[in-house]
């Protein structure tokens, strides 16, 4: 083959690679372009005044395309596939309490984006503003308001592999103090002072004393159950294999996703609920794997999110194994029921 011959090849091969590059981009932008849009057969979302003040509402952040993708909108929580209020506030995860709401952004930058976490009034106004060192999946608010908690992955973004690292983070509303790592706290695992240079925890939740939540904690392959003092700064180990956890409205009962021994290792979990004054655990009627902290929408029923035509929907469960799974609303993700 002769120089010339290898040149045009060459020239050939860049052109090619170039109409390719071309399209992809002009591909991606099309589709970002159509997210813009509402799609046919959507729900109905307007903008509106959105609180966290009164009853019988379900703040989430809404997933359909349009131009309120993304953003903290209302409905009736009686009638969760009806009509959405959009607030104008773009969060990718939300919990709210009490008055009180904890909103995790990006930060589109020219290269990369960064992450920070909001704490937000009854009327959604920014309370406090704290960086996030990563991509951020959980967020929770105390049932009194007074504390916020959130998750960030700082390596990796999933939890259905092992190699990942979390930074959970907690934070007082009301003087703004934060708590910038769990890894801080003292470890008591099986009775025992427990130390580990590879400890991680995610998916905070919380009782109603100001005082005692429950997280997890990951740890040479395996994963507990955690209660924490925020007063003595300590976690202790309480039970093996739970992920996620939720805390039942009256502090008995904790929803969680929970590894099943010959599930795929990208789709792990199944969801169950622990007692935890006997420790008896109930595995619930979803079989498809969630990855998703549920949320306790009274005292008998769990919602959690499952991937959807347009990112995730949300799905209902009874919380005592019997019943099967009903979806509840289409593009939706992150809901807290308020009042």
């Amino acid at each position: 083959m002769t120089v010339r011959s290898r040149i045009l090849i060459l020239v050939a091969a860049v052109a090619v690679l170039a109409v390719v590059g071309g399209a992809a981009v002009l591909h991606a932008s099309a589709r970002a372009d159509r997210r813009n849009h509402t799609q046919a057969g959507g729900p109905r979302v307007t903008p509106g005044t959105v609180t966290l003040t009164g009853n019988g509402s379900m703040i989430f952040r809404n997933m359909a395309w349009g131009p309120h993708r993304d953003e903290l909108t209302a409905v009736a929580a009686g009638d969760p596939s009806g009509p959405r209020t959009a607030s104008g506030v773009k969060c990718l995860r939300f919990y709210a309490a009490s008055g009180t709401g904890v909103c995790l952004q990006a930060v589109h930058g020219p290269v990369s984006d960064t992450y920070r976490a909001l704490v937000l009034d009854d009327r959604l106004k920014v309370v406090h503003r704290y960086d996030v060192p990563g991509i951020p999946s959980r967020a929770r608010v105390s049932p009194t308001g007074h504390f916020a908690a959130w998750t960030a992955f700082v390596g990796g973004d999933s939890y259905a592999g092992t190699n990942f690292s979390t930074r959970a983070a907690i934070v007082d509303t009301r003087s703004g103090r934060l708590i910038p790592t769990l890894e801080d706290f003292r470890i008591v695992k099986d009775g025992h002072p427990y130390q580990a240079a590879d400890a991680n925890f995610w998916g905070v939740t919380f009782a109603r004393d100001d005082r005692t939540f429950y997280a997890t904690l990951a740890t040479r392959g395996s994963t507990y159950l955690v209660r924490g003092d925020l007063r003595a700064r300590t976690v202790t180990t309480l039970h093996a294999n739970v992920e996620c956890p939720s805390l039942s409205p009256d502090g008995t009962r904790i929803a969680y996703k929970k590894r099943v021994e010959g599930l795929s290792k990208d789709a792990p979990w199944r969801l169950y609920v622990l007692d935890l004054r006997t420790m008896r655990e109930t595995p619930l009627a979803e079989r498809r794997s969630v990855d998703d902290q549920a949320v306790w929408r009274d005292a008998r029923t769990v919602v959690y999110a499952l991937p959807g035509d347009y990112g995730a929907d949300l799905y209902q469960v009874p919380a005592d194994g019997s019943g099967a799974p009903r979806r509840i609303s289409t593009a939706a993700v992150s809901p807290a029921y308020i009042g």
